[in-house]
């Protein structure tokens, strides 16, 4: 029988954006199926890094153009920078499955599921840009997700922190906006697609809020104090008003949290 963390090391590692996402699924079915082991101690001697296309070429943030959502080439730039973030969050799925070892076993499942959704996410969000007139790879994007990723990597408690509740907690914030404008230049394809992702995203939040406070527990940390203190440390910019406070409260923040948050607000 196949064993999850090894197969989830070659699925980080395929540069295919289709092949990662359809072979994502497919593993996700073997997981519900039976038909793949759990080993939380078989991790791999090197982490694989994450594979990715040549295409998008990757850019610092500042130097991404910004267009409006009324015109063709605007619609497409803000699907693809969408459909990038759903590409990198199914590398950072798998990549929390194969990097942290001695987590209990649905820690690993819970992961999994994440990359199936992110994967099927990616796959509709490329396939309305090739409907609108482009696809995957046709824009510059950012690393800035996978960049987090790396610096926590020596971490689950930090990777969980500051990955789930900081930077995928955002697309909790902005989404419904997004939806809003889409619906009244009446592309309801699209925010369809978003509603779907921002349904999904919560709970994606949700189940690292969960780990970040198992982990808590497990190392003696409070989780509101490790919580501000590495935020402050190393993501402090990423904190930006508004706030769906209504989602992220179904995401297990808490109350305190929730207050904090508001008042480093940029």
């Amino acid at each position: 029988m196949s064993e999850l963390r090894a197969q989830a090391v070659a699925l980080l590692a395929e540069s295919d954006p289709e092949l990662k996402a359809l072979g994502s699924q497919r593993l996700y079915r073997q997981l519900c199926k039976g038909e793949i082991a759990i080993d939380p101690a078989a991790a791999p001697a090197t982490p694989a890094a994450a594979g990715r296309p040549q295409r998008p070429p990757l850019v610092e943030p500042r130097r991404l153009t910004s267009r409006g959502l009324g015109s063709v080439e605007g619609r497409q730039a803000f699907v693809h920078a969408i459909a990038h973030i759903e590409f990198n969050a199914i590398n950072l799925a798998w990549d929390a499955v194969q990097r942290f070892s001695g987590m209990p076993e649905q820690f690993y499942r819970d992961w999994a599921r994440v990359a199936d959704d992110e994967s099927r996410h990616f796959l509709m969000l490329r396939g309305r840009l090739r409907e609108i007139g482009a696809d995957y790879g046709d824009f510059s994007a950012h690393n800035g997700l996978w960049e987090m990723a790396e610096k926590t990597a020596h971490s689950c408690t930090d990777r969980m922190a500051l990955v789930p509740r900081v930077l995928e907690a955002r697309g909790l914030d902005v989404t419904p906006g997004m939806i809003i404008k889409l619906r009244h230049l009446e592309d309801h394809v699209t925010a369809d697609i978003l509603q779907i992702i921002l349904n999904e995203e919560v709970d994606h939040v949700a189940i690292g809020t969960r780990w970040y406070l198992w982990c808590c527990q497990r190392d003696g940390l409070d989780p509101e104090a490790h919580f501000f203190s590495l935020v402050s440390q190393h993501a402090l910019a990423a904190i930006r008003s508004p706030f769906n406070d209504d989602a992220r409260r179904e995401a297990g923040f808490s109350e305190g949290e929730l207050a904090w948050i508001n008042a480093q607000a940029r």
